[in-house]
């Protein structure tokens, strides 16, 4: 029922916001109905952790609130084994996530990632990402390179080539980084080959060159999400094939990050259920003020378990100590309170 009631209000939200691109384009109802349906696995993704926080506390809630909880512990049924199928459906419905993030989630995010940024937006990938670099056919050439952040304009390892006719190379340029200044390239320690006879080519080396391609930063496009278009063995795979440790250390924060915010609803679900219990106990209303609580409560540890997994990516912190920090923490209080409650 929750997650019936939050994919309504989301697809609403996201419905209003979007469909006058949509009828801007000229599209079909067909193509518009397949966007929406198939964005539902991402907005299960996104909701899974509150939904299995609240699932939790609004059993507990109803049955504290209809004095079902004070019988069972009369009966002598200590709080551990009332809780216990809530914990272990939360469980279950968490493994059913992660065979969602696996299997559906990936196939899902790429159609409406095309759908939206080739036929709304216009907008065409125009390479490919293998193995830690971005290899991209521009207008005249090909470019291959390395991009930390696809925010900013700083390129590793950066390589232009051009080839004629007979799929000949005629030049290639290759620089240890490269940067945009919005009017030109700038590149960093290279060197520049040029075809000068059959099989020959002149090289130039430089410290510093100026440099005007056909395209811009602008150009190579990167859609939203793109991480989402992996499973997580093939999130597993981007680990291995990464070069640089900084792009070593961003695909593991990509990683633990998928796995640990699938599995974030466990330890808010243990947090939350004594939680009810104490604002019961304390102000005389369960679930009119525990459900506030526990989302407040729910997107604090978001913003925690955010931000680590930003420090992860910018390699300040460990990856998998971003990704089970927050789940430790918030774990052993929850079950320490669910023990203190259970006394």
């Amino acid at each position: 029922m929750l997650f019936a009631a939050l994919i309504s209000l989301y697809l609403l939200i996201d419905f209003f916001e979007k469909i006058d691109n949509f009828l801007e384009k000229g599209k079909s109802a067909g193509l518009i109905l397949k966007f929406f349906v198939l964005n539902i696995p991402f907005i299960v993704e996104q909701m899974s952790p509150v939904c299995v926080l609240l699932a939790g506390v609004v059993t507990l809630g109803v049955l504290n609130h209809t004095n079902e909880l004070i019988a069972l512990k009369s009966c002598g049924i200590p709080l551990r084994k009332i809780t216990a199928p809530i914990i272990a459906a939360g469980m279950v419905s968490i493994l059913i996530f992660l065979a969602l993030s696996q299997w559906v989630l990936p196939r899902t995010v790429a159609v409406t990632n095309e759908i939206w940024n080739k036929e709304v937006q216009g907008r065409v990938s125009l390479g490919i990402y293998r193995n830690g670099r971005y290899y991209y056919r521009g207008k005249d050439g090909f470019y291959s390179f390395i991009r930390p952040d696809p925010r900013r304009d700083i390129f590793y390892f950066f390589s232009y080539a051009t080839w004629n006719k007979d799929y000949e190379m005629e030049s290639i340029i290759a620089a240890r980084g490269a940067g945009w200044d919005s009017k030109q390239w700038r590149l960093i320690q290279g060197q520049e080959q040029t075809k000068t006879g059959p099989v020959q080519y002149n090289t130039e080396l430089y410290r510093f060159k100026w440099m005007h391609f056909p395209e811009t930063p602008e150009s190579f496009f990167v859609p939203a999400y793109r991480s989402m278009e992996l499973s997580l063995i093939e999130l597993y795979q981007e680990t291995r094939h990464q070069n640089s440790p900084e792009e070593k250390n961003r695909a593991w924060a990509e990683f633990f990050g998928r796995i640990s915010y699938t599995t974030l609803g466990l330890p808010l679900l243990l947090l939350g259920l004594p939680l009810l219990l104490m604002v019961y106990r304390r102000w005389g209303r369960d679930l009119s003020l525990a459900v506030p609580v526990s989302c407040g409560m729910a997107f604090f540890c978001w913003g925690v378990w955010a931000t680590l997994q930003s420090l992860a990516k910018a390699s300040y912190i460990n990856p998998l100590f971003a990704a089970i920090i927050v789940h430790v923490v918030v774990g052993i209080a929850g079950l320490a309170l669910l023990i203190r409650e259970d006394l």
